[in-house]
């Protein structure tokens, strides 16, 4: 059985995957239509490529009509690794709650200097 966890996040580490990602967030597209923005720096095939990986984790659902073939986000293992991150964003946020409760025990505010005017 596929880590899909790890299968997510090695899909989203790459920035032109995750750039595809965010143009699927704006509704279904073609292959070609997903590859126009990369083609100057891009072939077609690098691009294809960049989909299947997205198509493996998960992120990426490629349907069939006629001689289009429309892909659309998948966004369940997205908040798959939310909820993940969340649970450890939790724990750090307490930690530094903690943190920050023990600091005000054993700081304090420097005594101010003597006044040397006098008056």
């Amino acid at each position: 059985m596929p880590d899909t966890l790890s299968q997510t996040f090695s899909a989203l580490a790459d920035p032109t995957r995750r750039a595809i990602l965010a143009r699927l967030r704006l509704g279904e597209a073609n292959v070609n239509q997903i590859a126009e923005p990369f083609l100057g720096r891009m072939t077609l095939p690098g691009v294809t490529k960049h989909l299947k990986v997205l198509e493996k984790a998960g992120l990426v659902t490629k349907g069939r009509e006629a001689q289009w073939r429309p892909c659309k986000l998948n966004p369940a293992p997205l908040r798959d690794a939310a909820e993940w991150m969340e649970e450890y964003r939790a724990l750090m946020e307490q930690s530094l709650d903690r943190l920050g409760e023990y600091l005000k025990t054993v700081t304090h505010t420097p005594p101010s200097p003597p006044d040397d005017r006098n008056d």
